[in-house]
């Protein structure tokens, strides 16, 4: 009883101090006088809050209890008893409902024991029962909210509670059919806000460390009238990765893919086309002739072909055993398949005529034999250069093929329209020097050559490649 009387807490620091006043009634008893007075009309459900918010702010370990008239009650399924704010629901007030209800709170500070209490006194009274709002539980309903194991998470819950704030209206949280009190490192909070001449209940459940045992079970935010009760059910599910490094995977994946598809393409571009050819040739109808005869028009310098030097070579034993033997085209060559006394020029117009493709062997001129062997023949070469060149370039028919022998061609001693098609589509290399090299490097230049050179050229018909097999 000595400790009876008013305490001050007095806090200073070098701009101002404050203070709190309070009073400490020490009693005897286990229920000590009421200090406040409610009266309940009767047929109301009602519920009682313990009030002692600073025992509340210790963040200490305690028991509620709640006692009637000095004895200590036992909870039934009438009674709602909230351990963390220490509320206590009752069933529809009757007569005998009315007594004094105490609110204990027990605690150990330093090893020592206390309790703290507090009375209310209720009274039942007879008369109409009081009109409430039917409450409504905006959100949550049903959500489900992703959060991260071990992390920090919030729920917010938001109910219509009418329109003014009525001190008997609660909201509070269960977490799968139990109070949030059972669980010391939660907190939640709630008030009243206004919108629009309505009034909501918001609160807010705040989860420090978000545990596995509080996914995927219902969480509940309750609203609480004296007329009834509404609530919204929110659980937690832990967040999914896997679409998202999938997606972005994906994003990854995709331009590397293209980026090597493309790649791919470049690389086999020659092998494609020409894999293409050979299904369509024995898969597609066979087409209407166009009046062509032969498949290619073979343009070399006669001076070259007397000289049986590699030019001469290539011209008439390298190139037809390879197009004509292995693959079935017919080639025209100047030189081979012309009569003599024929008129040339006559001769070379129709031969060019009957031409899908007119290839031109041209030599190095860096040598002064070869340039004097251009020179002779300049008047032969330039007619059916000018004779195909001009169909080629002005009506793409026949398609030019240029082909350099043993070395760089000196394109300055040679008609501009070759220098406009050796910068428009570039030129094949042909070397009688392959032989030279070792035969992995000999075989893969040789392969290349003439497969570049049957991709520029049309495709064999299948009644051809069929009578070559």
């Amino acid at each position: 009883m000595t400790h009876n009387g008013s305490y001050i807490c007095e806090k200073r620091d070098k701009t101002r101090s404050s203070k709190i006043i309070f009073r400490v009634l020490v009693s005897r008893g286990d229920c000590p006088d009421p200090n406040e007075n409610i009266t309940v009309t009767k047929g109301v459900q009602q519920g009682l809050e313990c009030k002692q918010a600073e025992i509340f702010r210790l963040k200490l370990a305690r028991k509620i209890r709640w006692m009637k008239d000095c004895h200590l009650m036992e909870m039934d399924k009438g009674s709602t008893y909230l351990k963390e704010q220490g509320s206590l629901r009752l069933p529809p007030v009757t007569e005998r409902e009315s007594g004094k209800y105490t609110c204990l709170i027990d605690i150990t500070i330093d090893g020592r024991n206390y309790t703290t209490a507090r009375s209310i006194q209720l009274t039942a009274k007879s008369g109409p029962p009081e009109v409430f709002p039917e409450l409504h539980v905006v959100s949550p309903q049903k959500d489900v909210v992703i959060v991260q194991v071990g992390k920090r998470a919030e729920l917010q819950c938001l109910a219509y509670a009418g329109f003014s704030e009525d001190p008997e209206i609660l909201m509070f949280w269960t977490i799968n059919g139990t109070e949030t009190g059972d669980h010391m490192e939660l907190t939640h909070s709630w008030k009243f806000i206004h919108d629009k001449g309505q009034v909501y209940g918001q609160s807010i459940l705040s989860i420090p460390v978000v545990r596995r045992e509080f996914l995927n079970i219902p969480i509940n935010c309750h609203i609480l009238s004296p007329a009834e009760e509404k609530f919204g059910e929110a659980r937690l599910q832990e967040a999914d990765y896997s679409t998202f490094y999938m997606n972005v995977a994906l994003w990854l994946i995709a331009p590397i893919t293209c980026l090597l598809l493309t790649a791919f393409f470049f690389i086999c571009q020659v092998d494609l086309i020409l894999a293409y050819r050979k299904l369509n040739t024995h898969f597609s109808k066979p087409q209407v002739p166009d009046g062509k005869h032969y498949d290619a028009y073979v343009s070399v310098s006669q001076s070259a072909m007397l000289s049986l030097d590699g030019v001469a070579c290539f011209a008439l034993q390298i190139l037809p055993q390879e197009l004509e033997q292995k693959y079935g085209y017919y080639l025209y060559i100047r030189g081979r398949d012309d009569f003599p006394g024929e008129a040339v020029h006559d001769v070379i117009t129709a031969a060019v005529h009957q031409c899908q493709r007119l290839i031109i062997i041209l030599s190095s001129c860096g040598k002064s034999k070869e340039t004097v062997q251009f020179r002779e023949d300049q008047n032969q070469l330039l007619y059916e250069q000018k004779v195909g060149l001009h169909d080629a370039l002005m009506q793409n028919d026949p398609k030019v093929i240029l082909v350099e022998v043993d070395g760089p061609v000196d394109y300055s001693q040679l008609p501009e329209s070759l220098h406009y098609i050796k910068r428009k589509q570039g030129a094949l290399e042909w070397k009688n020097s392959f032989a030279e090299t070792n035969k992995l490097t000999q075989l893969y230049l040789k392969r290349n050559f003439w497969k570049n050179l049957r991709c520029q050229m049309p495709a064999v018909p299948a009644r051809r490649l069929q009578s070559i097999t």
